[in-house]
């Protein structure tokens, strides 16, 4: 049932990209978040940083026009904009720690209703690939994941404690769904969005968790991408 109803990575990445104000440094995560890049609401910008070295990139430039030494860190060709500024790896990084972000956007494999992140192994037999995780969910002045709402296999990713190795406690203040947006407040997940077309009482037998409802719970409505 949630395979026919379920938002795309698309849509996830559509949803997020609306609420990024205009003016706002944005670090995207590599693979499925560096998506947010292209759904930008009309008549706002934000300004996009990556750990490599670069800031205010611009789109993927037209096959057959890339130039291979403006890549993003998940090594795919970018563009540069008026303006834009390519720097040291190590100064990308004190931008991080620095606190110079406002937002980071994560993919996750487990999210705690406390905020901890689970987003860099799968446990044992895993290959260790953490990056700059660590460093952008505790450098960020706001931390947004975008994930699936359940595993391959179908069970929850949003849970009451993450059981894989934390990336991050307690940075995550926002997570986009296939199914749904929840926010963490208080230790707790708090529903704020959710498919019209699945019933709190479904969607909540696919969470690991308890879904707080504080006030109105929005449809979650995104366009066909």
């Amino acid at each position: 049932m949630i395979d026919d109803i379920k938002l795309s990575n698309s849509q996830i990445a559509w949803r997020a990209a609306q609420d990024i104000a205009d003016g706002a440094y944005v670090n995207l995560g590599i693979g499925f978040p560096e998506m947010v890049a292209k759904y930008q609401p009309e008549g706002r910008q934000a300004i996009f940083h990556t750990e490599n070295g670069l800031l205010d990139f611009g789109e993927a430039p037209a096959p057959g026009e890339e130039d291979w030494d403006l890549i993003n860190a998940g090594k795919k060709a970018v563009t540069l904009k008026p303006g834009s500024s390519f720097f040291h790896h190590a100064d990308s990084f004190a931008m991080v720690r620095g606190g110079h972000l406002d937002v980071a956007i994560l993919g996750a494999y487990q999210v705690a209703q406390n905020g901890d992140l689970a987003n860099w192994s799968t446990g044992t037999g895993g290959v260790p690939a953490v990056g700059g995780a660590m460093d952008l969910v505790h450098g960020a002045k706001r931390v947004a994941v975008l994930t699936d709402h359940v595993t391959k296999k179908g069970e929850p990713k949003l849970l009451e404690a993450c059981t894989l190795p934390l990336t991050g406690v307690g940075c995550v203040t926002r997570v986009y769904t296939s199914l749904a947006v929840v926010d963490i407040s208080g230790g707790h997940f708090v529903l704020r969005e959710k498919l019209a077309a699945m019933s709190l009482e479904d969607l909540q037998a696919v969470t690991g968790a308890e879904l707080k409802i504080e006030g109105a719970v929005a449809d979650l409505t995104v366009p066909d991408l």
